[in-house]
């Protein structure tokens, strides 16, 4: 009897994991797509992981490069949700993040608990060409922050990215586009968000945040939104060219980076100013070749927080600016090599940091375009007054 059950519960397993290999999406699309029975709504599902090698080589006195650190780490596991609920004008994604990277920051703004929510946001397009984005998503920052993690043409974003990006907040985004000719595409994009980063739960601290973008593209669309894609994956038949610029404008921001970075605490509570970002970026691609560019500049009306004798905090924002330069080209084998300089450049007289330069050389295999790769990349970071460094990374990625 114990032979006959095992044996019908290995068939139904057979079964099962036939009808799932059958109905299953192609291998990139998600694990699941699920559709209601009278097509009022969809979902589908997917998981995506970054496992990461990383060894950072310091020089020391004789200027030799033997300091030597090393880590394995996955950088990135999340699950997505995504689909339309009542009417295909009505979007939503959900994405979570599950390791550690991805849910540290817990504070008391967050409830002292794991930030494991990275986007819940509804996209509801109410007429022609506008659509109303509601709740916790990207803002419309630099474009190589709004450019998914996973992808990137190199292993991780820019220097400019980690100083300067604006990140995901809550609150609303109004988007439109329009053509002004066959080709020439305008995308206008604002935002009005709370200003303190993602899952926040005790309540805005400072003012609001106000993003507005505007994106030129002079030759048409990209293929597949190549725009917001590393690497010329589509090998694109004809130049595509975007030009954008934002404009930031964080009122009485109580965070060091705007809605990022470290709270700053006074004697008497938080110490608040507005703080402002612009950005100024490009992407270029044609047939194998990519180019994109980046300009940050911040500043802040008063950027050294005092307690109320007015003694400094020891707490700044990081205002001064950057520059991002990364070119790559892809071969017809799927091999990629791509190059990035990077300048940052802070306001030594109040942040204390000196300017820093960084260039980093990658090579990337696509296997399944960004779904399946390999990447690693050598950086070598030059700081003014200091020790330079070596950096070395391999990554893999596996997308569902």
């Amino acid at each position: 009897m114990k032979i006959k059950t095992l044996c019908l519960c290995l068939v139904l397993l057979v079964t099962g994991i036939h009808a799932q290999e059958t109905n299953s999406p192609a291998f990139g699309k998600g694990l699941f797509n699920l559709v209601g029975k009278d097509s009022t709504w969809t979902m589908k599902i997917g998981t995506r992981m970054q496992f990461l090698a990383i060894a950072n080589l310091d020089e020391n006195e004789e200027g030799d490069f033997s300091d030597t650190e090393s880590s394995f780490l996955v950088r990135r596991a999340r699950l997505k949700f995504d689909g339309f609920a009542y009417s295909p004008k009505l979007k939503y994604k959900i994405e979570l993040g599950l390791s550690n990277r991805d849910i540290s920051g817990a504070s008391q703004y967050t409830s002292n608990a794991p930030r494991y929510i990275l986007d819940a946001v509804i996209m509801w397009n109410f007429y022609e060409n506008f659509e109303l984005w509601v709740g916790q998503t990207k803002l419309p920052g630099n474009i190589e922050r709004v450019i998914s993690s996973g992808n990137l043409s190199l292993v991780d974003r820019s220097l400019l990215n980690s100083r300067f990006n604006i990140d995901r907040d809550l609150g609303i985004q109004l988007r439109h586009h329009t053509y002004l000719s066959d080709k020439f595409l305008v995308r206008e994009k604002l935002a009005i968000s709370q200003g303190e980063g993602r899952n926040v739960t005790t309540g805005n601290e400072g003012g609001h945040q106000f993003t507005a973008r505007l994106e030129l593209l002079p030759f048409g669309e990209f293929e597949s939104k190549g725009d917001y894609s590393g690497s010329d994956l589509k090998r694109e038949e004809s130049p595509k060219w975007m030009l954008a610029a934002t404009y930031d404008i964080n009122q009485d921001a109580v965070r060091t980076r705007s809605n990022l970075g470290s709270y700053m605490d006074t004697d008497t509570g938080l110490y608040s100013t507005d703080i402002n970002t612009l950005f100024i970026d490009t992407m270029f691609k044609y047939n194998g070749f990519s180019f994109m560019g980046e300009y940050a500049d911040r500043t802040a009306a008063n950027p050294i927080a005092v307690n109320s004798d007015g003694s400094p905090t020891g707490d700044v924002v990081a205002v001064g600016d950057g520059l991002n330069l990364q070119a790559g080209y892809l071969f017809p084998s799927n091999w990629e090599v791509t190059g990035r300089y990077t300048n940052i450049d802070l306001d030594e007289q109040i942040t204390g940091v000196q300017p820093i330069s960084q260039y980093t050389l990658g090579l990337s295999r696509y296997i399944v375009g960004h779904k399946l790769k390999v990447q690693t990349d050598l950086s070598y970071l030059s700081a003014d007054g200091d020790n330079d460094e070596l950096m070395y990374r391999l990554q893999f990625d596996i997308h569902f």
